[in-house]
C-alpha cells in the first residue's frame, strides 16, 4: 500500500483488495506501515473490505498501523471493529 489511502487512491485499491479477499484463504494481512494519510474514503475501503472478508469467512488484519492512522481509527472507533495487529513495541 502507498502513503495515501484517500479519494485519489481508492478507485485503484478497492478492486485489488476485494480480489485478494475472493482469491485467498485465512487471514488477509494488510500492511499499513507506509501509510501517512487516510480519509473517509480510505476508511470506507477498509470497512468494505472487512465486510467482504467476513462474508468470505475470512478476517482482515491491519498490520503496522502508524500512530497517526491509529488515532484516526480510535477517533472513529473503527479500532473496535477492525482487527489491528499491534507491534511488539506498542504492546510493551
Amino acid at each position: 500500500m502507498g502513503s495515501r489511502l484517500d479519494g485519489s487512491t481508492v478507485a485503484t485499491l478497492r478492486p485489488r483488495l476485494h480480489a485478494a479477499v475472493e482469491t485467498g484463504e485465512g487471514d488477509m494481512i494488510v500492511d499499513l506501515s507506509g501509510l501517512e494519510m487516510i480519509d473517509s474514503a480510505g476508511l470506507g475501503v477498509l470497512v468494505g473490505t472487512h465486510r467482504r472478508a467476513l462474508r468470505a469467512e475470512r478476517r482482515l488484519v491491519l498490520r503496522g498501523v502508524p500512530p497517526r492512522v491509529m488515532r484516526v481509527l480510535a477517533i472513529t472507533r473503527l479500532h473496535r471493529v477492525l482487527k489491528v495487529e499491534l507491534s511488539p513495541a506498542a504492546v510493551a
